[in-house]
């Protein structure tokens, strides 16, 4: 008999990635085996982890549903289950509206999923159960990593914020931390696998400690990293600047393998819309922290998301978004066009703002940053870094007989291939002799090859016959691990 095999499609934020590597460890510690790339749907059980965030998330779930209504017919004893955010939204409808999915499932309760499968098998009947708050804190679950080198870890789930742009908090509850031993443990195991590189993770994540009362809680936390032995590279996503203090500036800026790179969300320039996106900030408060951080690390690069057009946004405030832009000089700008969220007060606000002119903004916004972003590179040229080589970043390295990977500050450079053997995971010191938007370029030999453990991790991995590439760790992929599987939308972007 022939192991049965999965498929997970992930749609949203890091949070819903990393659910989807439980959700594959979970599959494979239930017997499962990951089906092979382009398999499109032809599994034995397809998972969809959904979001919630864009105001067309439903209509492209339930789209995906019905291309999967007569292969299931086709397949006898296929199963499809339904999880994630948009899961928790919308519990009372998915089997309605699609009444050929076997399962659904919430954010508080991912581990019962084999469980759950295993009971629609059995009474031959769908199972709709969804967890009202955190059953078990996700990280005890089983995990398949997508990188040999690189992980997420998150540190809390939830958030306490009340933005009116936001449904994350209404689907994943209050802010709940992890216990700083637990987080310290996990990463200790995932260096012992070989990892080099961790992202702390939260859905916003520097508010760590409110939970347990520790204002300090986050830079207590990065400094406990920066004493992790054979831990390269530590990054974290996404901060709200509310509680972006001066102590976690000083720990970044004084642990050594914490990255010079912070995304830090603005979503608008404007006092006016700020509060009206009940957002604890201001202008004037955002660009300080960011004037802080360039003190402490001059070379930090600086990244960050802004919301388009949303409702009452007038000329005026969208040039206080532009300004705040040309004041900031972020290194790379994720730029969105507002959309109503069902749930979210600002879907029923008055004033909303006509698609035309959020367009016309927009487009105005992204040559701005485009711009920045060009200038901001150009400043790299001639610099020697230190990048750690990755998985699947270069599209056209082949055809180029380069290489990529990610330099300390998160910039994505491609480089000539050195001589030597190269793996992912390992460490090539270049020289940046071109800059574009969005990429660097070091044309020029290597000034030095460092072979790591994070690439004998790799080689190990790869050396194993598996179906896909992963790696299981029992305890446990925002800087960001590479390569990321594909995303679409996310709640850091609005």
């Amino acid at each position: 008999m022939s192991e049965k095999t999965y498929e997970v499609r992930t749609y949203g934020c890091q949070m819903n990635v990393h659910d989807s590597e439980r959700l594959s460890g979970l599959l494979e510690g239930a017997g499962y085996v990951r089906a092979p790339e382009g398999a499109d749907g032809d599994a034995d059980v397809v998972v969809f982890n959904t979001c919630a965030v864009r105001e067309n998330a439903d209509n492209k779930l339930y789209g995906n549903l019905g291309r999967l209504a007569p292969m299931k017919t086709k397949r006898p004893g296929m199963q499809i289950a339904v999880g994630g955010c948009l899961a928790q939204k919308d519990r009372d409808t998915i089997v309605k509206k699609a009444p050929w999915v076997d399962v659904v499932f919430g954010t508080h309760n991912i581990g019962k999923l084999p469980v759950l499968l295993e009971r629609a098998r059995v009474q031959e009947e769908a199972q709709v159960e969804i967890a009202e708050s955190l059953e078990a804190f996700p990280s005890t679950l089983p995990t398949r990593r997508e990188s040999a080198y690189a992980a997420w870890v998150s540190i809390s789930v939830g958030c306490n914020n009340t933005c009116t742009f936001c449904i994350v908090p209404a689907l994943r509850g209050k802010e709940k931390d992890r216990r700083t031993g637990d987080i310290l443990a996990e990463i200790e195991a995932l260096v012992a696998e070989g990892v080099s590189e961790i992202t702390l993770l939260g859905q916003n994540v520097n508010a760590y400690g409110s939970d347990i009362g520790d204002r300090e809680a986050f830079s207590k936390l990065l400094r406990a990293c920066g004493k992790i032995e054979g831990l390269e590279r530590v990054r974290f996503t996404s901060p709200h600047p509310r509680d972006f203090t001066d102590d976690v500036i000083a720990a970044m800026a004084e642990t050594p393998n914490v990255m010079p790179q912070l995304h830090m969300p603005l979503q608008s320039g404007s006092d006016t819309v700020l509060k009206a996106m009940r957002r604890s900030y201001r202008q004037e408060r955002f660009l300080g922290i960011i004037e802080k951080v360039r003190a402490a690390m001059p070379h930090a690069a600086i990244s960050t998301d802004i919301i388009v057009g949303f409702p009452g946004e007038t000329e005026e405030d969208f040039e206080q978004t532009m300004h705040t832009v040309r004041e900031a000089r972020f290194a790379q700008a994720f730029t969105f066009q507002y959309s109503k969220r069902p749930g979210t007060p600002a879907a029923t606000m008055e004033d909303q703002i006509p698609k035309e002119v959020v367009q016309e903004r927009y487009m105005r916004l992204v040559a701005l940053q485009e711009e920045i972003s060009w200038e901001e590179n150009k400043k790299q040229v001639g610099r020697t870094v230190d990048v750690m080589v990755a998985e699947g970043e270069g599209r056209k390295d082949g055809a180029t007989h380069r290489l990529s990977g990610r330099a300390p500050d998160n910039r994505l450079v491609h480089f000539t291939k050195p001589d030597q053997d190269v793996r992912p995971g390992d460490v090539v010191t270049v020289e940046i002799t071109y800059a574009a938007p969005h990429h660097l370029l070091a044309e020029g030999p290597s000034k030095a090859v460092r072979r790591t453990r994070a690439g004998d991790a790799w080689e190990r991995r790869t050396a194993q016959p598996q179906q896909g590439a992963g790696v299981l760790l029992g305890l446990p992929k925002i800087g960001v691990p590479e390569p990321l599987p594909a995303v679409t939308g996310g709640c850091s972007v609005q």
